[in-house]
Order: C-alpha cells, then structure tokens, then sequence
C-alpha cells in the first residue's frame, strides 16, 4: 500500500459518486443563495443587452470613493450597492477595497452578507481571480465553517480550481475539514480531495500537498460511508506518493473497513504495517476492529478481539472508549442475549491482569455502557446472570449501576442492590452510603434510607455522621417525628453516632409542630429516661406547643417541673433566659393561673430579667376583662390576691 509505487498521473477513474448525490448537492447550494441573491427557477431569458460601456474616470473615482466611505463607516448596503454599480458597467474596484468589502461581508457573521461574501468571491474567480488574495478567501472559508454551510464552501473550492486559482491547501484546508467532520459530507469532500492531489500532481505544486487530517478525513469517508475498499487504497496511494506518514488513525480506518467486509487476511497485512511504522503496540486498531464486527453482526469476532486486546494491555485495561463499549452493548443485545454478555464479561475477567484497576475493566466498561444507554434492569440482569454463574464483578461496577438508580429516583432497588452487595463481602464507602441515603430522603423513601443506614451500621463504617444528620433533616424538613422518634430509639446507643438533646428537641419540636403533644410528652419521659438533661428549648417548643393547643394547666404542670431545674447560667440545670420567662407568662396569664404567673415574675426579678409587661396586660384584657375581683374573695381568697398583685405587677389597677 504506502510503499507501492504509484503512476505520478492520477488513471481515469470510474464514477464512484452518484448523479443523484451531485444534485442533492446543487440543491444545497441554491437553497443556501435562495430567495435573497439567486433563483433556482428558471426564468425566461431577456433580450440581450447591449455591451455595457466601461464607466469613466470620473464616475469610477466616485463609486469607489462611495464604497471606500461605506466600507469605513460599516454601511454594508451602500457599500454593497457600490460595488455591484461598478461590477455591473464591467468595471472592477481596486484589488484592496475589493478585498476590504468580501472580508468585510464575511466577518459580519449573517447568513445574508455570508450569501454577498460568497457570490462576491465566485464572480471574481470567473472574471478576475487575480483580485482576490488568498487570506480574503481563508477569511470567507472559517466564515463558512462558523455558520456550518457545507454547499457553498465546497463551491467556492471548486470555482477555484476550475479558474487554476490556486492556494497553498494549509490555507483553506483545515476549514473545509472542520465542515467535512460537522456535517460528515465525506463525498463532497472527496471530489475536493482527489481534484487537488491531481492538480499538485499534475502542476508539479508542492504547496498544494495535502496534510495528513485531510487525508484521515477522506479515509474515513472511504470506510465509513462509502464503504469502498477500491476508493480507501486509492487514498493510501496518494499518502504514499506525497510522503504523508499515517498515523493511527489512518490504521484504523482501514482496519473498520477490511473487518466489516471479511477481509481477514487484509487486517494480518495492516497489522504488520503497523510493526513497519513505528507502533508496537496493535491495540490501537481494536476498537475500529470491534465497532465494524459488532455492525456486521459477528459477535465471535467481536469477543476474539476484546481477548486479543486483553493479552496486550497492563493494569490500565484495553482503553476502549465509551462509545465503542455502547456499540458492543447494543449489537450483542440486537444479535445475541443477556448471558452472552455475562459470558464475555467472564472470560475477560480471566485474562485481566490481577492489578488492573476495576473502572479500567471491560465489566464495567459493559455494565456502564448498558446504564449510559438507559438499560439499567438489563445492566443488573447481566451481574445476576454472572451470580448465578458464581462469579462476582469489582465494586466499582455496582456503583455505576447504583449511581444510576439514585438518578432515576429508584431508591429502592438501590437499597436492595446494597444489600447484594454487602452479601458478596465487597462494602461500599461512606460516601457512598451517603450519596444513596440523600437520594433516598429526596425521594421520600425513608424506608429505604433506614435499610442502608443499617447496612452502614452492620458494615461497620466509622464516619456515619454525614448520613445521620441527613436522614433526621429529611425527616424534620417532612414533618415525620414518629420515624425521627423510632429511628433516634434504634440508633441511640451507638457509640459511632453521637445524639445530643438537640436531636431529642427536634423530635419533640416537630411532635408540637403537628399537634401531637401526647407523643411530644412521652418523647421528653423518654430522653430523661435515657439521661439527656432536658433544656430550656425542649421546654419552649413544649409550651408553645401547648398554648397553641389551648391547653394552659398542662403548662402550669411544666412550670412546676421546670422551677426546681433553673439554673442562671444552664449550666447545672436548664437556663432560664427571656424566652422561656415570655412563654411562660403569656400561657398562665392565658389560663388564669395567676399564684404561678407571680413565681415566674418573682423568678424574673431575682434573676433580673427584663419582662415588657404591656404583653400581659393584652392578654389579660382578652380573656379576664370580666373577672371581678369581689366574687374571687368569697370562693378562693389565695386566687383574688394572686390577681391583685399581677394587677398591680401589670399596673392594670390605675
């Protein structure tokens, strides 16, 4: 191939591309110049015209010093109008405002003036290419790559070389390359490609010699979208001709093309080229191999070579790209069964080297490429297939499938999945664990977020705050204290989890929160009992609770609880600060439990805390306007002077 020795002349060459193909491509064109510049109608030919006289030196002066003006101020119409007045009387502008205008047109970056850039740059290839300089039509060619026009631009390369305008490929090449790739107009493409190898060859123009992408795109048209071996070697032929070394890339392509059409002895040929050149290693070849057995639907090629790989690669593993792992996927599940891709993922797994990272492994290149492509119950199909089979997979490949369950909102087989894993002896870190029990929470599936934070438990893993506090906010963002109790109960004597009597007052608060003052009650009984001292929020959150409830003597038996703990500073019992005094207050006022509504004054005075008393006196007003003092000293005479003295405490008496 690239060391056979070639005519210099291209030979008549065959018609490879279809007439149908030109004028889908003739059609591309117009409609890209349509309605704005030409017709794809034909119209009826006008009488014609008389030669137009050339203009005359004063007027030539005046239409190029309109356009130079245009130019300078960015009126693109004037300057438009300008040149077609001067193009129309046969008249040329001068080679830099001619230049200055296409560049001008070009960079605008609209469709419209693109159209203006194009037809401005044919019609002086056709009638004075010599006008034009080349970084006027590079700058048009990136113009037409940035808009991803494909038509116009191989248009523009074809009227060069059919005026013989002739530019160094490095100048235009790279663009029209770009446009090849984006729209994968691999036959456009090639025209361009085989006209300018005859053109250098023909003209004997070194400078028209094309770079080795260029030639790894028309490969790759050959290979991959017309499929023809005939046309690749053709393409082989000129890189040997103009001492174009390939590289891998151009081995892999012909390596696609020899597998998809049998041509076994072919890839034996190639592979010892690859010796010749330089690459020791074959592996390069391997995913174009796999990707071409997997199209022609032969699985047992696609195997042989995955084992071929396998015995070339180190700890790193074969390296194939994500893409060539989806194809794999989604041939061997077209063409062959589940259990076939379990098979494969077993021997594999007997010729990887013991040292191979597990994200490297071609099991988890399979099973991540079955989670990328949506097929995540066929993903765990394949690992229970293997488990029944007795064989078991690294961790890493159950954490892409577990990853994905999170993402799709299925927590639940997530936590089931855990599960099998933890019975298969592999264990999962912390933040893994946490990763899962977030997702479980945001889902609403508590159920699931408590098996695994017993899975983190029983697996013994040290650093299980994280996911604690995670489960307790979801908890208490969903108003949920009755897990929050059940869940604290279950975990509380863990020395790994540290509970503080800010977890019990979450419970408690949340249980006041809903109404459930019975279950707040029974919560606090059971912290006490359990040795967490009780503190002066657990008790703000029980009378409120209670005062929303209207019931008042319930917070008259926590004053008599609390009264014996105060403390100044809650050090040595629960802190009696300007809070608790305020709800205390309000609730006994409330409730007409006036003897302990002058404790809690007198404790407020001895402790000196300020009581804005303006408070009291409303709710007083509100509940006790009517009562009478007189009627209090014939049925409880220690009531009517507890009223007396919070009247004159409140200064309701003046």
């Amino acid at each position: 191939m690239w060391r056979r020795a070639v005519a210099v002349r291209f030979a008549p060459q065959r018609r490879f591309f279809s007439t149908s193909e030109s004028d889908s491509e003739s059609q591309t064109l117009y409609s890209f110049l349509q309605p704005s510049l030409f017709s794809l109608k034909p119209t009826p030919s006008p009488p014609r015209p008389q030669s137009p006289k050339p203009l005359q030196n004063p007027a030539l002066e005046d239409l190029e010093s309109a356009l130079n003006t245009s130019l300078s101020t960015n009126n693109t119409d004037e300057a438009w109008k300008s040149f077609k007045a001067l193009t129309t009387n046969s008249t040329f502008p001068s080679k830099s405002l001619t230049n200055s205008l296409i560049t001008h047109l070009a960079s605008l970056h609209d469709l419209y003036n693109l159209k203006r850039a194009f037809a401005s740059a044919v019609f002086l290839l056709e009638k004075n290419p010599a006008l034009l300089d080349f970084g006027t039509v590079q700058t048009l060619l990136g113009s037409m790559s940035s808009a991803n026009t494909a038509a116009p631009a191989f248009a523009l390369i074809k009227c060069m070389f059919k005026n013989r305008y002739f530019m160094p490929f490095h100048t235009w090449g790279s663009a029209i390359v770009e446009i090849t790739r984006k729209n994968r107009s691999f036959v456009a493409f090639l025209r361009v490609f085989n006209e300018n190898c005859r053109i250098a060859i023909d003209e004997k123009l070194e400078f028209m010699k094309p770079d080795l992408d260029a030639c790894n795109v028309a490969l790759e048209g050959c290979c991959h979208d017309l499929e023809s071996v005939s046309e690749a070697e053709k393409v082989v032929e000129m890189m040997s001709v103009f001492g174009i070394r390939p590289d891998e890339s151009s081995f892999g392509f012909l390596a696609y093309l020899y597998a998809l059409k049998g041509l076994e002895e072919k890839i034996v040929e190639l592979e010892g080229l690859m010796g010749g050149f330089g690459f020791s290693s074959k592996r390069v070849i391997y995913s174009y191999l796999i990707n071409a057995y997997v199209k022609s639907g032969n699985l047992e090629y696609v195997s042989r070579t995955i084992f071929w790989s396998l015995k070339e690669a180190d700890e790193q593993g074969p390296n194939f790209s994500e893409e060539t792992y989806c194809e794999m996927v989604k041939g061997f599940l077209k063409n062959g069964t589940i259990k076939d891709l379990a098979s494969l993922i077993i021997e594999a797994q007997n010729l990887e080297a013991s040292s191979m990272v597990v994200d490297r492994s071609i099991g988890y290149g399979i099973i991540s490429a079955c989670v990328s492509l949506g097929f995540l119950d066929k993903a765990h199909s394949i690992l229970d297939e293997m488990n029944v089979q007795g064989v078991s997979v690294g961790l890493g490949v159950y954490v892409s499938i577990l990853k994905a369950f999170c993402k799709e909102h299925r927590t639940a087989e997530a936590a089931q999945l855990v599960t099998e894993i933890s019975s298969l002896g592999l264990q999962l870190d912390a933040g893994c664990y946490d990763t899962l029990i977030e997702a479980s929470m945001s889902s609403q599936d508590f159920q699931s977020a408590f098996s695994l934070f017993r899975d983190m438990r029983e697996a013994r893993i040290p650093d299980m705050k994280g996911s604690y506090l995670t489960i307790m906010t979801g908890l208490t963002e969903n108003n949920r204290p009755e897990l929050m109790a059940a869940f604290l109960d279950e975990i509380v004597e863990d020395p790994r989890i540290e509970v503080g009597t800010h977890d019990w007052n979450s419970i408690i608060h949340a249980f006041c929160k809903v109404g459930r003052l019975e279950d707040a009650r029974r919560t606090l009984r059971r912290m006490i009992f359990l040795q967490f001292e009780p503190n002066d929020q657990t008790y703000l959150s029980l009378i409120n609770g209670y005062a929303s409830a209207e019931k008042y003597f319930s917070v008259l038996m926590l004053w008599n609880e609390l009264k014996r703990r105060i403390s100044a500073d809650g050090e040595k019992g629960v802190k009696f600060d300007h809070n608790l005094v305020d709800a205390f207050l309000y609730a006994l006022v409330k409730g007409g439990f006036f003897d302990a509504v002058m404790q809690v004054v007198e404790k407020s005075q001895e402790m000196k805390i300020f009581v804005d008393k303006w408070r009291y006196k409303q709710a007083f007003m509100e509940v006790h306007k009517k009562l009478r003092v007189t009627k209090l000293r014939k049925r409880n005479i220690r009531k009517m002077e507890a009223v007396i003295a919070f009247k004159n405490w409140a200064g309701l008496n003046a």
